[in-house]
């Protein structure tokens, strides 16, 4: 990584000008926002798939169907969490990113105040997923997949392996509906990690942002570690 030098740091300017060339981006912040209100409601707008299928879960409550992850709730959020062969870490650490994800996740109270329930649903065996909440010290309720299609049907284990992702579902009485789904960098929605760096000025730090020359870069992804991870 490069270290950045006080020749590529930003210029220096008075309180005025800062405030000048603040307020002109505001105007593009704004748009964006504008931007991301205008999808949410198109979102809100899609057309929905009806789930047939008797898919079985275990939790720590023992079995339970699609229907019982929504906890009685109207609306449920699924989180596809890697944590099976042969991801990084496999058995006894699920994968680190998808980890990342689950520790910026919010306090649940917020999401059942909007009758909306959050879940994590992985392929690993329900011994696997409970030492490793254990280890994370998550609350997160997390079920396993495992001897269920559900993980091949929704496209998240196919023959090239395992892959994340987000799903959501809406319940109509003892109906089941897929509203939607969204991969890679869509899940970045669950965390304020991401958010966070974008507002610094050296941002995320990975080589695909648009930085200064002489920014500190690396590869995505290479720096994330389990939270107990950082440091060794």
């Amino acid at each position: 990584m490069k270290n950045t030098t006080r020749s590529n740091l930003p210029p220096v300017v008075s309180l005025t000008q800062w405030q000048a060339t603040r307020d002109k981006l505001l105007v593009k912040e704004k748009a964006a926002t504008r931007a991301q209100d205008a999808l949410a409601a198109e979102r809100r707008r899609l057309p929905m798939v009806k789930i047939d299928k008797d898919y079985v879960f275990e939790g720590p409550d023992g079995k339970a169907s699609l229907l019982d992850l929504f906890q009685g709730r109207r609306q449920l959020i699924l989180y596809h969490f890697m944590f099976a062969p042969p991801v990084d870490g496999w058995p006894e650490a699920g994968c680190p990113g998808c980890s990342s994800v689950v520790d910026n996740i919010c306090h649940l109270a917020h999401l059942h105040a909007r009758d909306t329930t959050l879940v994590l649903v992985s392929r690993a065996p329900l011994a696997n997923i409970t030492r490793y909440q254990q280890r994370m010290g998550w609350t997160v309720p997390w079920f396993s997949s495992s001897g269920s299609e559900f993980n091949v049907d929704f496209g998240l284990t196919t023959d090239q392996g395992e892959t994340f992702g987000l799903s959501v579902f809406l319940r109509d009485g003892d109906s089941v509906y897929r509203t939607y789904f969204t991969a890679g960098r869509g899940v970045e929605a669950l965390g304020s990690t991401w958010t966070f760096l974008d507002l610094t000025p050296l941002g995320r730090q990975e080589d695909w942002e648009d930085s200064p020359d002489g920014w500190p870069q690396i590869p995505p992804y290479t720096w994330w570690r389990r939270h107990d991870e950082y440091g060794k």
